[in-house]
């Protein structure tokens, strides 16, 4: 049975920092794009970063670029991540999730795996 965990949301205030992980027993991890999606209170699933098989390549929504860095650990089956400078918009919660395909995606519907998610509540 496939798991992908999310650990370390809470409550910052605006301008902190917090680090996402997302463990995953997924036996293809280290082949797969990772991505973090998140939904904030009565709205839809926004993307927020994607990584490819090998961590060489990245992409970000323009409304973290600058702010977040997605990593990945292939020898622990974890993603990362990072983010700074904080927003009160980026109140959400936070779902890691396993691609299909080997290259980095931002389309939701090219996720097969997600995880149950972590609450992230950025106080002004």
């Amino acid at each position: 049975q496939v798991q992908l965990v999310e650990s370390g949301g809470g409550l910052v205030q605006a301008g902190g920092s917090l680090r996402l992980a997302c463990a995953a027993s997924l036996r293809t991890f280290s082949s797969v794009a990772m991505g973090w999606f998140r939904q904030a209170p009565g709205k839809d699933y926004e993307f927020v970063a994607t990584i490819n098989w090998n961590g060489a390549g990245t992409y970000y929504a323009d409304s973290v670029k600058g702010r977040f860095t997605m990593s990945r650990d292939n020898a622990k089956n974890t993603v990362y991540l990072q983010m700074n400078s904080l927003k009160p918009d980026d109140t959400a919660v936070y779902y890691c999730a396993a691609a299909t395909t080997p290259t980095y995606e931002y389309r939701r519907s090219a996720y097969r795996y997600w995880g149950q998610g972590t609450q992230v509540t950025v106080s002004s």
